[in-house]
């Protein structure tokens, strides 16, 4: 009875090492990914924050230089002149969208580094 009890407490014993062990490591992956998070965060946040701005400059910048040339050829060509810069904003803009949809499109895995623990952890555990 006691050889029984002996051989039921020692099995548990691994066993319950290696779920602990299991449960460490999802814990530490678990805390990567609170970190790739909270920096992917900060980054965005900052990165929005300058696209704003520039943004916001760039429309005030745009807005007087369109006031500009319309004010130097007011006297002659000023519908032609107010019609270039309109295209040329318009030509503008396409190509911003759609380098901002590549840029969407080609975004890198925010969870790399995880994902690479995580296939470390199952070769290991193969």
């Amino acid at each position: 009875m006691t050889t029984e009890r002996q051989f039921q407490h020692d099995s548990q014993g691994p066993l319950r090492r290696i779920v602990s062990s299991v449960f460490s490591i999802f814990e530490t992956r678990l805390e990567l990914i609170g970190i790739e998070l909270s920096e992917e965060k900060e980054r965005l946040i900052g990165v929005l924050f300058l696209g704003l701005a520039a943004m916001m400059l760039t429309m005030m910048a745009l807005i007087t230089l369109t006031v500009l040339i319309a004010i130097a050829f007011w006297g002659t060509y000023r519908w032609q002149s107010l019609a270039a810069i309109t295209a040329v904003y318009v030509l503008v803009a396409i190509v911003c969208a759609l380098r901002a949809r590549a840029g969407l499109s080609n975004a890198p895995n925010v969870f790399e580094s995880t994902l690479a623990e995580f296939k470390k952890d199952r070769d290991t555990f193969n």
